[in-house]
């Protein structure tokens, strides 16, 4: 029998979206041009060509056999629209999962209303989730990531030094690229929960997004500081623009 994906994180085993109802698993730039189209957005995403897409896909996979691990820190924990073989409590020593990205694109914020992302930034370390993608459908299911993932710019996607379970390993995740422009680590605190509190899109809220990551963390046992705080900072501003 093949082994229980979630027996080794029991508490998250119904709170990830099976990868068949999952936006992301047929997601391209003709559909998320037609999804903007049907919502009324403009269509502004720098979206990669398909072969660029494909070449960062090459070059960040280089030299890999065998499965694959992707540490996951943000919306990939419960939404990685990915078929897995084994899923685990991790830690990424040197970064640190930072509320900077920006978005302008429709995705959970616009021009008028800008919503706020995560991304992994350098620091004194993140606590987050690792996937495991079989040998034989890692090609597969790497497509679909990076069409997720890379659909344009803001990430890098680079093996970073792991601990799973304790365990020395090599992950496949995605870092804050500072070239791009919505990518601000310089934000305040103040543009964070105000891009939290009010960005919206068709992908869903930025409020949403932000409570999703912290209780999704606190299932496998994860309490983020910086996240819990800008939870609660948005949480009361939202509640003010309710009076």
């Amino acid at each position: 029998m093949t082994a229980d994906p979630f027996r080794h994180v029991p508490a998250l085993r119904d709170r990830i979206r099976p990868p068949a109802q999952s936006y992301f698993r047929t997601i391209s730039p003709e559909r998320v041009r037609a999804t903007l189209r049907e919502k009324g957005l403009p269509d502004v995403f720098p979206f990669y060509p398909d072969d660029t897409r494909e070449a960062l896909r090459a070059e960040a996979l280089s030299g890999h056999t065998g499965d694959l691990w992707i540490f996951a820190y943000g919306s990939l924990i419960w939404d990685p629209a990915l078929e897995f073989c084994d899923l685990r409590r991790a830690h990424a020593p040197g970064h640190q999962r930072r509320f900077i990205l920006v978005d302008v694109y429709g995705g959970r914020g616009t021009s008028e209303a800008p919503g706020l992302m995560a991304a992994l930034d350098t620091g004194s370390g993140c606590d987050g989730v690792a996937f495991r993608i079989a040998a034989e459908i890692v090609d597969r299911e790497t497509e679909i990531l990076f069409r997720r993932e890379m659909i344009g710019p803001g990430y890098l996607a680079r093996f970073v030094p792991v601990l799973i379970d304790g365990e020395p390993a090599r992950a496949l995740t995605f870092l804050a690229d500072h070239a791009d422009p919505l990518m601000r680590p310089d934000i305040t605190r103040d543009e964070q929960v105000r891009y939290a509190a009010t960005g919206t899109g068709f992908f869903g809220t930025s409020f949403d997004y932000l409570a999703d990551t912290v209780s999704h963390l606190a299932e496998v046992g994860i309490d983020d500081p910086d996240a819990r705080d800008l939870l609660d900072a948005t949480r009361a501003a939202r509640a003010r623009l309710k009076d």
